[in-house]
């Protein structure tokens, strides 16, 4: 049997003539912050200080010894950031130039120090510029010329901290006769019949070669063996009847175990396993009155997609565990996302991702590491790219969260609409791997699932490439030039990005910036945002709906966060009301690499936005919103579960004193996966341009709240409320507190970290009518001081 030596520990850095203790897995960054010869590249303006580990190379080194009683050892590196020289004794193993790669070396027999030497990724780019020519970016960075995760060099919400270093586990691995060098499972279903072809690849030591070896694959009760004396075979296994994965909210996420032992005589040489399920996944591009669809269906089920752009959890990715990943995708889970987008500036993301995808029903969507760039299709790049390409289709092709493969990040649109194909002359510029080398690549390897070129993409050059009635479609011009109500004025096939800014929660905030006076333009709150004229969009934003306020920082960030989830609420309201015509939103973005004003729901240090509680709302199978509608607003409801929806709604007009001028209820039923709309009833409809009515509606405890002018408009009362704080019988880490309303109280929301750091609340932001209460459970704080409780909660308040 094969056995396996962690090359976990015994590493050193070498730095300034010393060596340094230092991880595998890690980076330079990592290892110098350990030995306190780097400042946290998150603080204040540490970042600028930082930049030099990136523009020279760093040499690791550890002692390897090659005794075993096995034929062959190999040093294995399952990931190297990312342009290396690696000796061994002195002797050169090889060269890398990938970070998305595998890297594996005979060292049967050889001892010694093994070191590998890194080359400032700065420098690997150029020399590649140099040999291919200038190709256009977005940003100022040579990321196109190395295939290294893009964002590494900065993007606008992210630090240019240029890693280096060996970020995944190495190891040896002794073995004799044979090994399994690559397993790809094509798993299908038809009538009800699953079928798995185990297509497996082995490698052979030299005394191995030609020798009768067998392979037994089980998975659900069925098996299958083959013999064979080359290098592949197919072992083939059907399952009657197996229960189907399905994602969250559609059913179960049934998973089963596949293995394949390999053998040779009665001695077990090689094991490989992996959990697999059983789904069918097509994507309807199909063109009708609308446009050219882009819907999802898994096993025959068509999908609103609810989902979220993912970028690396960290700027520092070896520093992102398993238990990371659990924790943030189970809060994508939690706010009733059913789709995660591994955005193309990052990386293919660890196994465990995968793993914890396929047991929560989150479906990926996975972009091949492409973004924002003219990507050269010359030798050296086009070689690491077929390889890596190859590589991470099979490595993650088992995973039956995984529904759709995506070329590229913005790359299309970028040559036709940004510069860049005058600007090229006739070079390559990436075209040819998203359209030619990459689907012929997934049709060789793993034709189950569906591929698109890129993102945005309208399905071919006839069209714009961000055309929003064909394909897919990135909304921008909302958040950089336009006020978030104008998200209604089209009705894309598919939303693959959109998004609103705001900053992170109070308490990351005075982390990151000790001491800082705080203010929008306060020096550390700049460089902690990275967008272009982010502060100037995040106040015309505000600015369009609120009094800007003037020296009041807390004032300040409460409204910023508020307008990114009313941003956001208006986009999702809107097409989800447009469902089918509409077939997914992919908010960007769900998670944050480090503290940072952006548009993410879950800061960079972890804690939730109120977008986060927002879009646990909008997400959920039940919607109720009121849609503005040139005939007049409409009462809409969305049902995406699986069985009708029968609820009573009982709208209500209100003026801002508390008085109830009008009421209309109705029943109604929703058919399941559908929309229910019904246009506001004369006697309880808004006069035009209403600066003291308001509309409320409710059904089934969801509400939704409706004005017909801004809030600076609007006549809103000095609101005024009651606050107590109740013990939560049998928990000591929480407290209730409970808030009732005597006046129009729009937008509550308590910022938990003002109580205490790791504070966390149930809810965010709430509306109250007058006589209303509401109950926020608290949990990291147990006091019972109302007034640090005040001034811990916001609401609108008059202009």
């Amino acid at each position: 049997m094969k056995d396996i030596t962690l090359l976990s520990k015994g590493w050193s850095l070498h730095h300034e003539g010393k060596a340094l203790s230092a991880v595998v897995p890690g980076c330079v960054h990592t290892d110098l912050l350990a030995a306190g010869l780097l400042p946290d590249p998150y603080i204040g303006t540490n970042e600028l200080d930082v930049a030099w580990v990136g523009e020279r190379p760093w040499t690791y080194s550890t002692h390897i010894g090659a005794a075993t009683a096995h034929e062959r050892t190999d040093l294995v590196f399952d990931g190297l950031d990312t342009a290396t020289e690696i000796t061994l004794d002195g002797v050169e193993l090889g060269r890398t130039h990938n970070m998305h790669r595998t890297y594996r070396f005979d060292v049967t027999g050889r001892s010694g120090e093994l070191a590998v030497r890194f080359l400032s990724a700065y420098t690997a780019a150029e020399a590649v510029r140099e040999r291919t020519g200038d190709r256009p970016n977005v940003y100022p960075a040579p990321s196109q010329y190395i295939r290294k995760m893009a964002c590494s060099f900065g993007w606008d919400w992210g630090p240019t901290l240029v890693t280096a270093g060996i970020w995944r586990p190495a190891r040896l691995e002794h073995w004799s006769t044979a090994r399994i060098a690559r397993v790809r499972p094509m798993v299908t279903l038809a009538e009800a019949a699953g079928r798995v072809e185990v297509h497996l690849e082995v490698e052979r030591s030299v005394a191995g070669d030609g020798r009768r070896l067998t392979a037994l694959a089980t998975v659900a009760g069925a098996r299958a063996e083959a013999h064979f004396t080359g290098t592949s075979g197919v072992l083939t296994l059907d399952v009657p009847d197996p229960a189907l994965w399905w994602p969250r909210g559609y059913g179960e996420q049934t998973l089963y175990e596949l293995e394949v032992v390999l053998s040779a005589g009665q001695d077990v040489l090689d094991t490989w396993r992996r959990h697999i399920g059983f789904r069918t996944v097509e994507l309807d591009r199909t063109p009708d009155e609308h446009g050219t669809a882009f819907t999802l269906i898994v096993n025959g089920e068509r999908l609103f997609a609810r989902g979220v752009n993912w970028i690396p959890d960290d700027a520092l990715p070896s520093r992102v565990t398993s238990e990371r990943y659990r924790r943030r995708l189970t809060q994508a889970a939690e706010a009733n996302v059913d789709l995660v987008r591994v955005w193309g500036g990052g990386i293919y993301e660890d196994d465990s991702f995968y793993d914890i995808c396929d047991e929560l029903g989150l479906m990926v969507w996975q972009d091949f590491p492409f973004a924002c760039a003219a990507y050269p299709e010359e030798q050296p790049l086009r070689g690491e790219v077929d390889a890596e390409a190859r590589e991470n289709v099979v490595r993650l092709m088992p995973h039956p969260s995984l529904v759709l493969w995506n070329g590229n990040n913005e790359n299309l649109w970028g040559f036709r609409d940004w510069g860049w194909e005058p600007k090229l002359g006739g070079d390559s510029w990436g075209g040819g791997y998203y359209l030619d080398l990459l689907p012929r690549i997934l049709a060789e390897l793993d034709p189950t699932r569906p591929y698109t070129a890129g993102s945005p993409w309208s399905g071919d050059w006839e069209r714009h490439p961000n055309d929003p009635a064909h394909g897919t479609h990135h909304s921008w011009e909302v958040w950089n030039r336009r006020d978030y109500a104008e998200y209604r004025d089209s009705v894309p096939r598919f939303v693959a990005e959109f998004g609103w800014q705001a900053p992170p929660a109070i308490t990351t905030l005075r982390r990151a910036l000790p001491g800082e006076t705080l203010s929008p333009d306060s020096p550390g709150m700049l460089h902690h945002q990275k967008a272009e004229d982010g502060n100037g969009k995040l106040n015309r934003g505000v600015g369009r709906h609120f009094a800007l306020p003037e020296g009041d920082f807390d004032r300040w960030h409460y409204l910023t966060q508020l307008v990114q989830a009313r941003a956001v609420a208006a986009g999702i309201e809107h097409w989800r009301a447009h469902w089918p015509e509409c077939a997914g939103t992919v908010l960007w973005q769900l998670n944050d690499c480090w503290p940072v004003s952006s548009w993410s729901a879950i800061d960079g240090d972890g804690r939730l936005k109120p977008l986060y509680h927002e879009l646990r709302r909008l997400y959920a199978d039940h919607l109720l919103t009121i849609q503005p509608d040139p005939g007049g607003p409409t009462v809409t409801l969305v049902n995406q579960s699986a069985h009708p929806w029968s609820t009573a709604v009982a709208l209500r007009r209100f003026t801002t004193d508390g008085s109830q001028t009008g009421l209309g209820t109705w029943e109604v039923e929703v058919a399941p996966r559908s929309v229910a709309r019904t246009r506001v009833p004369p006697q309880v409809a808004l006069a035009p341009g209403a600066p003291r009515e308001f509309l409320v509606a409710d059904a089934d405890e969801l509400r939704a709240l409706h004005i017909a002018v801004t809030d600076r408009n609007f006549d809103y009362p000095r609101p005024r409320f009651d606050v107590r704080i109740e013990p939560v019988d049998g928990k000591g880490d929480r407290v209730d507190i409970v808030v009732t309303a005597h006046t129009l109280v729009r937008d509550l929301l308590l910022q938990p970290d003002r109580l205490a750091p790791d504070a966390t609340a149930d809810r965010g932001l709430t509306s109250l009518l007058p006589g209303e209460d509401v109950r926020i459970r608290v949990r990291g704080w147990t006091g019972r001081d109302v007034q640090a409780v005040r001034a811990a909660l916001f609401c609108v308040e008059p202009a």
